[in-house]
């Protein structure tokens, strides 16, 4: 959801004449599709049929990229917003998706740390420490 909206918030402005928002606009466009793939893949349980395949690290690699181009993404929105601008409602569509690319570089962040922990198998929870502690 954060990521559509920070590309809904730069497609609503006038993006086209600053190049700086294209790789915005890429970067959330792109991210937001394969993340919705990857939803749906496991809302449908695809993993499973596809079993040859490291989810783990796929996911933990995917999220990792995410978060280095969303680092990209948010420096180059927050730089390029101009409180100088005549048109105050781009300058406050610019200013709120700067504010949902850094909360969703923090999300990213977020996956890519628990997805290393999955793919490394520190995931436990208490169950599975229990059983694992008597076995």
């Amino acid at each position: 959801v954060l990521g559509l909206l920070v590309w809904a918030l730069i497609a609503d402005t006038t993006y086209h004449l600053h190049a700086a928002y294209s790789w915005v606009m890429f970067v959330s466009i792109f991210f937001w599709i394969v993340t919705v793939l990857f939803f749906v893949t496991y809302l449908l349980q695809l993993q499973l049929k596809f079993y040859m395949v490291p989810w783990p690290l796929v996911l933990m690699i995917f999220n990792a990229v995410a978060t280095i181009l969303y680092v990209t993404a948010f420096v180059t929105c927050a730089a390029a917003v101009q409180p100088t601008s005549w048109r105050q409602w781009d300058y406050n569509r610019r200013a709120a998706a700067s504010f949902f690319a850094c909360l969703v570089m923090i999300a990213y962040g977020a996956s890519t740390f628990f997805s290393f922990r999955a793919w490394k198998g520190l995931g436990s929870n208490a169950a599975t420490s229990q059983v694992s502690d008597h076995a």
